[in-house]
């Protein structure tokens, strides 16, 4: 096989995920509290990431459930630890209490509504909060894209406003950056690729810009609007006499709204055959926010994230001290 070749052969697969779960094997796995793992998914995607040596799972719920979820994927539990909790409230804040008492660095979501999992996380007394918003970072693997793309955020802020936005922003970057992309290129979203006060996206696409441009927001390269052509199509950028970093090369794209997110995300997995894995930032840990539509496989790159991520916090904040 020519060279040639083999570049394109790369740029079918998607390799991306790959790559990180092999750093990701490289560090300690983290502690992770599994909150329901009721379901064949839930589970089986939590025991294929402890047997990658990415997480080191602590079953969180009813024993019982747990049990037979095990015997009907036909694995066993042996040397697993199960921490025993009633309803599925008091799951979710029994692992939001192993993390209080560092026996658990990482939080996953088994077959438990979404709402229920993050309550206990974002109570203001004795949750997970830090200074930031919570939001949500999906990213994709894509045959034929060089990089992987990050999309934030399509899962938690329905409709968020400017102070939200930026910590999305911010929430993206930390991640990107702990996934080994040294400056994310970061495109901010609208119908549009210039301000139009009647496109509300695109002023605060524009305001975002300045705040990163002020120091607000750091760690990235920020610019905006753009529509989603410009922002990942170097030919459609040079064709609108756009002229930016990040214009054809976004490595983030932060989009307006959680219906503009679901679109995209939804758009390139169905039909663009994009792989995808993510994680709720903002938290003080974190947290695999796993649907039940999810595979073994996404679950175990999910895994792989909040590994390199945690790694990446504890690595950040011995630098910042």
């Amino acid at each position: 096989m020519d060279a040639t070749a083999a570049v394109e052969r790369t740029m079918c697969e998607r390799i991306h995920f790959q790559i990180f779960e092999g750093r990701a094997e490289t560090v300690d796995p983290v502690p992770t509290a599994v909150v329901c793992p009721y379901d064949d998914a839930s589970l089986a995607g939590a025991l294929e990431a402890a047997d990658r040596a990415l997480i080191v799972p602590i079953l969180v719920g009813h024993r019982s459930l747990i049990e037979v979820a095990a015997g009907t994927i036909g694995r066993s539990l042996e040397g697993i630890e199960i921490v025993e909790a009633g309803d599925d409230a008091s799951a979710s804040a029994t692992a939001v209490a192993l993390v209080h008492a560092h026996r658990a660095r990482c939080l996953m979501k088994g077959h438990v509504h979404t709402d229920v999992f993050l309550h206990p996380v974002v109570a203001r007394d004795g949750g997970l909060r830090t200074g930031r918003r919570l939001s949500h970072v999906f990213v994709l693997d894509l045959p034929r894209h060089p990089a992987p793309l990050l999309i934030t955020d399509a899962a938690i802020n329905i409709a968020p406003d400017l102070a939200t936005k930026a910590d999305i922003v911010q929430n993206g970057i930390d991640l990107a950056i702990a996934l080994g992309i040294a400056q994310p290129k970061v495109a901010v979203l609208s119908a549009v690729e210039t301000v139009n006060e009647a496109i509300p996206s695109s002023v605060d696409a524009a305001i975002l810009a300045k705040m990163a441009d002020r120091g607000q927001i750091r760690g990235g390269l920020v610019d905006g609007p753009f529509a989603m052509d410009n922002a990942i199509d170097e030919q459609a950028a040079r064709s609108k006499g756009l002229h930016s970093p990040v214009a054809g090369k976004a490595e983030i794209l932060m989009v307006p709204s959680i219906e503009a997110g679901n679109i995209l995300l939804k758009g390139l997995t169905f039909l663009g055959g994009a792989e995808s894995a993510g994680l709720v930032m903002g938290a003080s840990v974190p947290i695999m926010l796993t649907s039940r539509a999810d595979d073994d496989r996404a679950r175990v790159a999910s895994a792989a994230l909040a590994l390199l991520y945690d790694h990446w916090l504890k690595t950040h904040a011995a630098t910042a001290g």
